[in-house]
């Protein structure tokens, strides 16, 4: 299969590319390497795969350079991972938000439709489910109000991946995803945060008493349920447009979280206590049972043994200078 991903070069992006090229697919990754995060990192993940991929450096919001990425290779299916990320930087500022996300989603599906590409997976987040009472969350449940920018324009990429599967018959999955973490997590996630500054004897900024949990997911299950949604799309029984949670299936506390990144570094955190945030919610918890029974999503990788595992890559990063 032939396959162009967005955000190819970034955290989830280098990871399901390296797996699609193991079971033989052939990849064309679409990046913009912004200035979110140092642009080095990027270049470093995809460093050993570079010469077996397409690379088109573009930017999802205009139009040209997602056509070209779309012409410059053949494209049977599209994993859309792009955007621009995070609660509390949407807050502040909501339009490049609106633009990257929407838009960018837009001119994604908009080429698809054009090239005849019949299966798109869009990266989604479980902060759509905003305030949800109802734990754990399931994809049926209600969405009756996200409390962020960024949360917002996950929904509206779901529903216009609704519409193009009605409208032009193509094969759209949408992926709930639950705080993602492991080796090549960006920069400016809680863990990455958490770690260098734990490092370095710095105090932690925790928002709230440390009680807000987050059903963590290792980037390795991520990545199978990425390439089992792909693999639905192709199933001519699946429905023109699906949703699925893909979460780790257990809740950790921000101090649990803390708790294990002190363990693996063998120092102890100076937590430096802050006001709740706005926008964050203070519970996510993945009901996977949908993915499991359709995709055979089986997340396998518990906080205790991912954790060590960043903090290794992390460490290694740090003496290539990259953290």
């Amino acid at each position: 299969m032939r396959v162009l991903i967005t955000g190819g070069a970034g955290f989830i992006g280098s990871h399901t590319t390296e797996r699609l090229l193991a079971n033989g697919h052939s990849v064309t990754i679409l990046d913009n390497f912004n200035d979110y995060y140092d642009p080095a990192i990027k270049r470093e993940n995809i460093r050993a795969i570079r010469d077996q991929i397409t690379l088109v450096e573009g930017d999802l919001r205009e139009k040209d350079d997602v056509e070209r990425a779309y012409a410059a290779a053949p494209v049977d299916a599209v994993i859309h991972l792009a955007a621009r990320a995070g609660v509390r930087p949407s807050i502040e500022q909501p339009e490049l938000y609106i633009d990257t996300n929407i838009k960018g989603t837009f001119n994604m599906l908009e080429a698809a439709k054009s090239h005849g590409v019949k299966r798109f997976v869009f990266a989604s987040s479980s902060s759509v489910y905003g305030v949800n009472k109802k734990v754990p969350f399931a994809e049926v449940d209600p969405i009756l109000q996200t409390i962020s920018p960024y949360a917002m324009t996950k929904m509206a990429g779901e529903q216009m991946c609704s519409n193009y599967s009605a409208l032009y018959g193509i094969r759209t999955v949408c992926l709930r995803f639950f705080t993602v973490y492991g080796p090549r997590q960006r920069p400016d996630l809680a863990i990455s945060k958490f770690t260098r500054l734990i490092h370095e004897d710095k105090p932690i900024d925790r928002y709230g008493d440390g009680s807000t949990a987050r059903d963590y997911t290792f980037i390795s299950d991520i990545v199978d349920g990425i390439i089992g949604s792909l693999e639905y799309t192709g199933d001519e029984a699946a429905p023109k447009c699906d949703i699925f949670n893909l979460g780790g299936s257990q809740t950790v506390t921000l101090n649990e979280m803390i708790g294990a990144i002190e363990k693996a570094l063998g120092k102890k955190a100076q937590i430096n206590a802050m006001p709740e945030q706005p926008g964050d919610v203070p519970l996510t918890s993945a009901d996977v049972g949908k993915a499991s029974t359709v995709l055979n999503f089986k997340p396998t990788t518990h906080i205790d043994t991912g954790i060590p595992q960043f903090v290794q890559w992390w460490l290694e990063m740090r003496e290539k200078g990259l953290r």
